[in-house]
């Protein structure tokens, strides 16, 4: 494997103390040995994998996939939970000049095809994963930011179809909603969850279907030549079709045209103990709204259901154990700055994960395009627990060589170029990174 980032970043420090697995029991799947043959073969088992598996199996598709670790072991298995709109980090000024309003306009109604689909997905297969939030609320963190309020809900309107609600300042704290914040704006389109129930759900789901999954299963090479033959430590497999479904933890040459066309970069995430009634009041902090601001190192927090605040921050592009701490501090300090009240209260559970950007800031969904029959999914920017389930469904089609029955707009089909620098290519974002920093995110 070819991969940008330090093997501390692909194992399991980082991940050591995450909270979503202290509240699941995880099934044990085989690993794949022997000669194996199959319709369409899938590479990694996280939101897109499984969502793939689940509606190729559900078409009568044999379909195997296989997963380094265990199902969830990425980003699936250790965000922040939030199934929302989004997908893209690119402007809408940058997104008309790249595509054309018509290709804007069409991926913003797709975003919320994808929260829908996933919420129905849950509904539909009976998946317990810990809902609540009614849509996600944008926290205004500066003046500045409030006083854009009224025109970016007018433009939530004109896109989504939905009607957002202005939360003025001085009504914050009666919404429960008390903190070092100027006024909020609530979309009512998504929930919050937890990933590693739903993760585990989609696979368990896929399972009854009769898709078959497999652990502990890294794909070594990828060949084409009569098919796809793929090789893990102990398989060696052949199958007439390939979903490579990796995202931010991809190899560059598994396979090659992966090469530089997405840029993982750090999540962090903490999560309290359950605090007491008192000590929410304490702080004004009640409501169980899934919330965001959108500086630069944008924060997301939650209050969840059994009253632990999980709060996660954006930004990091080393990994280590000491890199890894410091960005353990800064989220803390970040937590403490903003919910002074709860400085005393234990985060026990600290985790970070990769997410994945492109050099459009665009996800994609689609064939790889010097291989027929094969096909990805990838860089959903941080919001993939929506999008990345979505894009299974549409791969899934795809690779029965089936319209997709779910809208399937330019943008998302539109293949990546690559960052310039290759292996080096997380520099390109050192410069705006320090200077974000600097700046105070």
């Amino acid at each position: 494997m070819t991969r940008i980032y330090p093997a501390h970043a692909y194992g399991a420090g980082p991940r050591a103390r995450c909270f979503w697995t202290d509240t699941v029991t995880a099934p044990d799947y085989p690993a794949a040995a022997g000669a194996i043959s199959c319709d369409v073969a899938i590479v990694g088992a996280g939101f897109t994998g499984l969502s793939a598996a689940l509606h190729l199996a559900e078409a009568g598709q044999d379909v195997r996939v296989f997963e380094a670790r265990t199902p969830g072991w990425g980003a699936s298995g250790r965000n922040g939970g939030f199934c929302c709109l989004g997908g893209s980090a690119a402007a809408d000024g940058v997104l008309r000049k790249t595509h054309g309003e018509e290709a804007r306009r069409e991926y913003r109604r797709t975003e919320v095809a994808a929260a829908r689909f996933a919420r129905d997905l849950i509904a539909r297969h009976g998946i317990e994963a810990d809902l609540h939030s009614e849509g996600e609320t944008l926290m205004a963190h500066i003046p500045r930011a409030a006083r854009g309020l009224a025109a970016r809900a007018a433009r939530i309107k004109a896109d989504y179809g939905i009607t957002p609600q202005l939360i003025e300042g001085p009504e914050l704290a009666q919404m429960g909603m008390k903190g070092p914040f100027h006024a909020a704006l609530t979309t009512p389109e998504g929930v919050a969850l937890n990933p590693m129930k739903y993760t585990l759900g989609l696979a368990a789901a896929a399972t009854r279907a009769g898709a078959r999954i497999h652990a502990q299963s890294p794909v070594t090479a990828i060949r084409q030549g009569g098919g796809f033959q793929l090789e893990t430590p102990q398989a060696r497999i052949t199958a007439r079709r390939m979903i490579v479904a990796t995202n931010g933890y991809s190899s560059d040459d598994l396979p090659d045209w992966m090469r530089a066309r997405y840029l993982p970069t750090q999540s962090g995430v903490i999560v309290t103990r359950q605090m007491t009634d008192a000590e929410l009041a304490a702080q004004g902090w009640t409501t169980r709204q899934m919330c965001y601001d959108d500086r630069f190192f944008l924060h997301y927090f939650r209050l969840m259901p059994d009253n632990r605040m999980l709060f996660g921050m954006r930004g990091g592009l080393f990994s280590s154990p000491r890199f890894d701490a410091r960005m353990e501090r800064t989220i803390r300090a970040h937590f403490d700055a903003m919910f002074p009240a709860w400085r005393d209260v234990e985060t026990l559970h600290r985790w970070n994960g990769l997410l994945s950007l492109s050099p459009d800031l665009t996800p994609y969904a689609g064939p790889i395009p010097d291989m027929p029959g094969a096909f990805t999914g990838l860089s959903y920017h941080g919001n993939g627990v929506a999008m990345g389930s979505y894009a299974g469904a549409l791969l899934a089609d795809l690779a029965m060589d089936r319209t997709p029955r779910h809208p399937y707009p330019l943008i998302l089909r539109t293949p990546p170029r690559r960052w310039p620098l290759g292996r080096l290519r997380r520099a390109m974002l050192w410069p705006p990174y320090a200077l974000a920093t600097l700046t105070g995110g």
